[in-house]
């Protein structure tokens, strides 16, 4: 690579880049890409995953964020029949604009930290046109995704993903496989969207503000941070016990909670 084509890896974009080969390899296998798929890689960094990906022959569109990175991965793959570059930021990008098949897309990325969350939520709200999604994230991320509820880890990122998702915490990776080193531990985590949902809400706008309120003071019982949308004689008929933390509630409890609410409240606009 040319002197002018070095990059550093910014702060502000939360960039740390992969360069462990057997990291890289490990990963790779994990996704498994065949010719016929479509592949959509988020934040492809200096490319460390993009050549794996393209040689697999799959249709590959990636989306990054930093213009500095334009320059080094044209160079790398802009002569590539399989390879398509957006520059742009992933959290505004309209995944219906890759004119991708329902449950089609495989979406792959070495996840910036300081987006990680609010980008898995974006993804989720697309899951209809998602077959499945691997993602490097920290470790504890990874864990409070895969959590069942009574622990600490279960919390609105565990049920609002195991609502569309069923979650494998495939591997750890240590700082070490990446330049400059993290400070913290990661993970790769395999999301892979339900065909059909185990417990569907009436209105899925109405479960996330039902996790969100229950969550927002977790120590609190389900009967005093619900206060403001249930009552308890509403708790109840729900099937669940006011008195309870909401850690220690399942899915399928917040999901008749959520479904109590849209009795008494009208429709929210662009509900699933």
């Amino acid at each position: 690579m040319t002197e002018h084509y070095q990059h550093r890896a910014r702060k502000r974009f939360g960039q740390n880049f992969l360069h462990d080969a057997g990291v890289i390899d490990r990963i790779l296998r994990s996704i498994h890409a065949k010719p016929e798929d479509r592949l959509l890689e988020i934040g492809p960094g200096q490319g460390a995953l993009t050549q794996g990906l393209l040689g697999s022959g799959a249709q590959l569109d990636v989306v990054e964020l930093d213009k500095d990175l334009i320059p080094i991965l044209n160079q790398q793959f802009a002569g590539k029949s399989n390879f398509n570059l957006h520059q742009g930021d992933a959290l505004k990008f309209d995944f219906n604009s890759l004119g991708a098949a329902p449950n089609s897309l495989r979406v792959v990325g070495n996840l910036p930290y300081n987006i990680s969350t609010p980008l898995i939520f974006h993804l989720l709200h697309n899951a209809s046109l998602i077959r499945d999604m691997h993602f490097m994230l920290q470790k504890e991320v990874v864990e409070r995704m895969a959590a069942g509820p009574g622990g600490g880890d279960w919390g609105r990122l565990s049920i609002m993903v195991q609502y569309h998702c069923r979650v494998e915490h495939l591997f750890n990776v240590g700082p070490g496989a990446f330049n400059p080193p993290p400070k913290v531990d990661s993970a790769i985590v395999r999301l892979v969207p339900h065909s059909v949902l185990p417990h569907p809400a009436k209105d899925h706008k109405l479960l996330e503000r039902v996790v969100r309120e229950a969550f927002n003071q977790r120590r609190k019982t389900l009967r005093n941070t619900l206060k403001l949308l249930l009552s308890n004689a509403e708790i109840e008929a729900a099937g669940v016990d006011g008195s309870l933390r909401p850690e220690q509630l399942d899915l399928a409890a917040f999901v008749r909670l959520a479904d109590k609410l849209s009795e008494q409240a009208p429709p929210t606009p662009g509900a699933d």
